[in-house]
Formats: C-alpha cells, structure tokens, sequence
C-alpha cells in the first residue's frame, strides 16, 4: 500500500539527444536573453571559446576559472566578470565545477542559467549550491539556484575519459543511493533513483571497454539526469555529509571522494535500510556494500582515499568534522563508527 507522500518537481527545461548543442542560442531567446556569459573550466576554456564564437553577438565573454567545490573567491571573480561583460545571463558548459559556478552566480544576482552538462555530475538539476570558504564546505537551497534549461547532448561526452567517466557515473550514483533511504523519500524519487542507478550500472560497463559508444553515453547522461533529479527532490544523508567534509575541509577531489566512499556509506546503513535498499542489492548481488565495491572495482575506480592524497593521521578530524551538525541518517551517525568507515576507505578494503 503507498502510503501518503509529498513529491517537490523541480521545473527546468531538459532538452535531450545528440546534437542539442546547437538548441542553446535558441534557448537564450526564449528566455528573453541578450547576452551570454559562458562559464567553464581552464581545461574546457577552448570548448567555451567555439560556443562563443557560435553564438555570435548572443556571447558577452567567457569565464574560464570554475574550479572544484566552487570556491567562495572564485565566485566573487566570476561576479565581477558578469557585470563587466554587461551579461544578462550564464551558460555553463562543463561538469560540476562549472555548473556549481554558474548556480552561484545565479543565487547572488537571480540570473537565467543554461546548463550543458559534459560529464555525469546531476547537480544541474537541482536547487542545491555546495560551495567553500575558509576551508568549509557548506550548502544552501533555494529556488534561484535551479538551472532554467538543461542540455544533455552525448556526443559532448564521447572524449569524456573513461576514468573520469567512472568516477562522474559513481557520484551519481550516490545521489540516488541516498535518495532510496531519505527521510523525505516517495515512491516517484525511489522508482527514478533505481532506474538512474540501472541505466548507469549497464552503461558504465560499456563505456570502460568502448568509450565511444554512442547508445551507451546516451544511456549514462539518461541516468545520471535521474540520479540528479532525485537529489534536488529528497535529502541526503551521512555520505554526502562524509564527502562535503572530505573535499571542503581536504580538498579531495569530488568524484572520486564520492566513488570511493560510497560503498562504505552505504554499508553502514546497510541494516537499517535494509527494505529500502533491496532494489539494490538485486542489482549488484549479495551484500550492497559488497556489491558496490566489486562493481567499483570492476571499472577501474579509485578505491583508496589514500589514493587521493588524504594521510592516514587526518582521519580523526574527518570523523570529528563529519559528525559535527549531522544530516538525517537510518542509522544514527557515531562519531566511532565513522572512524572505522574512514578507515576502511582510506585502506581501499572491501565492506564487510
């Protein structure tokens, strides 16, 4: 029997398939825009500069300084860009980094966005700004922080590397993961966060052995679109709590923070979400903790944060910071036990 639910849809514009690019001039006219900022990162700074010199006089400039967990210093550059170029709207065409620049953008001054998405990141869908100062990462919702248009046009991720696209399809993959235990959760977000989940479990093994295949990047963008819609529509809990702290406060890359501590976070409410994670547990075989780490290791993801440069002797003040303020959670969020979670994932071992 379902029982009664509130379901939150957020109301931007998706425009899907290859070849949509070319959409984004026309996008900028239907909302009234004149003058277009284009938001990347250094190393899409050439990608940005062609979507300029298509869009012609629609172009006010481009800012190519997005960085990762959207620095609060960055954003006041990119501010200053905006009013400059005398902008009346952004175009962000990148992943999370750039994406997390543009909603910034757009919570301090109300403007337009437009999103065209290049990796598997999802945020582009939600009301959700995660952003860092002081060596803090914190987020904020608010209306003004949901793109108004979505792009998702495959043949921009054909180039996308295969260990950047693990990593990408990893991270959101956990949105939904989270998304199947909220406290919030529906029967909607749970039907959309095991479909994102599917499309990107079977695309992602494509991809890893034929990178270029077009139905299967079409495939992950579908997935990772529904991994995205159901963060902007349910809370999330101590993974992403895990993972804000791991990156904010270490400057441990996101993606691969994400793909790493997902297994562990999601053994740890293992037995308290024991129902909801089932449709989980079916899809990747015996325990769910287990069964992501093999699947993880079975496209070549990173599976150690020491990997990713954390020390062993800065564990404790994760798990300190982690358990400071704590998201909802299934399972009560103890500040020794995420110890032991931390230190599992900085060995790189399997869930128990």
């Amino acid at each position: 029997m379902i029982t009664s639910f509130t379901y939150d849809i957020n109301p931007s514009r998706i425009l899907f398939g290859p070849g949509t690019l070319s959409c984004v001039g026309d996008e900028l006219n239907r909302l009234g825009a004149n003058r277009a900022l284009i938001l990347s990162t250094p190393s899409q700074r050439a990608d940005a500069q062609k979507l300029a010199e298509q869009l012609g006089p629609l172009a006010a400039g481009v800012f190519a300084e997005a960085a990762m967990h959207t620095p609060v210093s960055v954003t006041t550059k990119a501010m200053a860009a905006f009013e400059a170029s005398g902008a009346d709207c952004v175009v962000a065409l990148g992943g999370g980094s750039t994406i997390g620049l543009g909603k910034a953008i757009a919570y301090r001054n109300d403007t337009p966005q437009i999103v065209v998405a290049t990796t598997y990141a999802g945020s582009e869908v939600t009301p959700i700004l995660g952003q860092t100062e002081d060596g803090v990462k914190t987020t904020v919702r608010h209306p003004r922080i949901l793109p108004e248009v979505v792009i998702y046009d495959p043949n921009l991720t054909l180039e996308l590397p295969v260990a950047m696209s693990v990593t990408s399809g990893l991270n959101a993959m956990a949105h939904a993961v989270e998304a199947l235990y909220a406290k919030d959760r529906n029967p909607i977000s749970s039907m959309m966060a095991v479909e994102g989940i599917r499309a990107l479990r079977d695309a992602l093994r494509v991809i890893v052995t034929t990178p270029a295949d077009i139905a299967a990047r079409s495939d992950a963008l579908y997935g990772s679109w529904l991994c995205g819609s159901v963060l902007g529509a349910v809370g999330m809990a101590l993974h992403h709590k895990l993972c804000h702290t791991l990156g904010g406060s270490f400057d441990l890359p996101h993606a691969e923070t994400h793909a790493i501590v997902l297994p562990h976070s999601a053994a740890y409410n293992a037995r308290a979400a024991a129902d909801t994670l089932q449709p989980l547990v079916d899809l990747f075989g015996g325990s769910i903790g287990g069964g992501l780490y093999d699947f993880a290791q079975s496209l070549g993801a990173p599976l150690a944060l020491k990997d990713l440069g954390l020390k062993e002797a800065q564990l404790d003040l994760a798990a300190d910071l982690a358990v400071e303020n704590p998201y909802w959670n299934p399972r009560p969020v103890e500040r020794d036990a995420v110890r032991s979670l931390l230190q599992r994932a900085w060995d790189g071992a399997r869930p128990e």
